[in-house]
């Protein structure tokens, strides 16, 4: 995953972008950027590379050299961005948070019409600098960016920086937000609005499907209506989502909340207290808590002073050392106790195993973990979500395989709670992990704790089914 946070002022938005920019943190590990407009200078650009340290630390002496009106800025999750291209559009800065399916097939396109591509990601072709040759395809950034809607397989938000101010365009079935917010002689353009409140923005509006907006520092203006359909990524208000931002105006902390107590009211397990696996997993216990009445505690301190995030490290190894370090159990709170944890999801499950073994040397006597989500059964195919390499670094499709010897089964029958196999896959992942017991959240109760029509939201990773076009 990836986001981005962009701003046009009447006065100097240097500060603005890059604490708007910081606030989205959460969202990537690997490279981030920002670029500045202005009259005098021209477009200013500085990126940096996150794996072995923070945002603010990497930015902070390029921001005392920066004065603009307007900016944007992005953490990214795998590409150097923001890119700076020219073109018959004039000059430009744009960056994405995208998953492109097909980013072989348009480098060849490309490459067959003898055009250069001079950044690179991965060994590979940078996707935002793709993404800027196909906007440079148009008459307008209008026409380039329904380019870019048309072009892509998978999924693509983005916010272009002109010298006019900046233009903001919603991924064609919005599987990723865009939110403009105001304030006094400003507006500003963030995938989370928890970037809005202490920079003393409000939220304005939220773009829908494939529309685009130009943003200055008077307001903004239509350029493109949305359209009618939506997929909304459903694991926004489920794990990636900051607690106090709203997506489709809906908060996150609040739907985690109903979400928790969702599972609750379907358990009638005993416990001594409830928990949430830090940070995702607090809200959905804290919900699952204030349904049932049972003690809602901290058996994890998390220590963040010096470790830092646990899928920062791109070594494997390092990762899961992260992962440990900074979770400490607090036995007198563990000890001869059973709990009730809450986490957000399984995906590997490497973490989760970890933090029980933890447990029951701190001398618990039951670990009873609750998954705010049902089983991820099929891989994300429109965002960045896991950089697991194989469907069998799924714990769903690593216990299928133990049960079945079957590399590529029909998860589809997995996914049904009705049946027995969903049964069964689930009972062999409480085996792996060695929980006490094991439940996760049933679609329909997800779907209604979010508050978005199923029709309108992406739940391809846990039942396959979504919109390609």
């Amino acid at each position: 995953m990836s986001g981005f946070f962009g701003c046009v002022s009447k006065t100097d938005c240097v500060l603005d972008v890059f604490y708007g920019t910081d606030y989205h943190s959460h969202l990537g590990t690997k490279r981030a950027g920002v670029a500045f407009y202005s009259k005098d200078k021209g477009f200013q650009r500085a990126i940096h590379s996150l794996e072995d340290g923070y945002f603010r630390n990497k930015f902070q002496s390029d921001i005392a050299g920066f004065s603009a009106n307007s900016g944007i800025g992005i953490i990214s999750d795998n590409e150097a961005q923001p890119i700076v291209l020219t073109s018959h559009l004039g000059r430009f800065a744009v960056a994405t948070v995208a998953k492109i399916n097909n980013l072989s097939e348009l480098e060849e396109y490309f490459i067959k019409q003898r055009r250069t591509f001079s950044e690179t990601s991965q060994g590979g072709v940078n996707p935002t600098e793709l993404v800027g040759m196909l906007i440079s395809e148009g008459e307008t950034f209008e026409e380039g960016i329904v380019n870019v809607f048309n072009r892509i397989k998978g999924s693509c938000s983005l916010i272009v920086l002109t010298d006019q101010g900046i233009i903001a365009a919603r991924d064609k079935l919005g599987r990723t937000p865009i939110i403009i917010g105001k304030k006094d002689g400003a507006y500003a353009v963030a995938f989370e609005t928890c970037s809005f409140s202490n920079l003393d923005y409000e939220i304005d509006k939220y773009l829908g499907p494939a529309e685009i907006v130009m943003v200055n520092a008077e307001g903004h203006r239509q350029l493109r209506k949305p359209s009618n359909k939506m997929q909304v990524c459903s694991f926004l208000w489920v794990y990636y989502g900051y607690p106090p931002s709203f997506y489709e105006e809906i908060n996150v902390d609040e739907s985690r909340y109903r979400c928790g107590a969702a599972i609750a009211k379907k358990d009638d397990v005993e416990a001594d207290f409830v928990a949430g696996i830090p940070d995702s997993g607090v809200g959905h216990a804290i919900g699952y808590s204030n349904q049932r009445g049972i003690p809602h505690m901290r058996p994890y301190a998390k220590y963040t002073p010096t470790w830092p995030r646990s899928f920062m490290p791109q070594n494997q190894q390092m990762r899961d050392l992260v992962a440990k370090m900074k979770l400490i159990p607090n036995t007198a709170l563990i000890k001869n106790k059973r709990g009730i944890f809450l986490d957000d999801s399984i995906v590997r499950g490497t973490q989760l195993k970890d933090n029980v073994v933890d447990l029951y040397s701190a001398g618990i006597k039951e670990v009873h973990m609750r998954i705010a989500c049902p089983p991820l059964t099929y891989p994300c195919e429109f965002l960045n979500f896991s950089r697991s390499r194989s469907n069998l670094d799924l714990a769903t499709h690593k216990a299928v395989y133990e049960l079945t010897g079957v590399e590529h089964p029909n998860m589809a029958q997995y996914s049904d709670t009705s049946n027995g196999n969903y049964s069964a896959m689930v009972e062999q992942i409480r085996k792996n992990l060695n929980l006490t017991t094991l439940k996760f959240q049933k679609l329909n109760d997800l779907v209604e704790a979010i508050g978005v029509p199923k029709e309108n939201l992406c739940t391809h990773c846990f039942d396959g089914t979504s919109y390609f076009d």
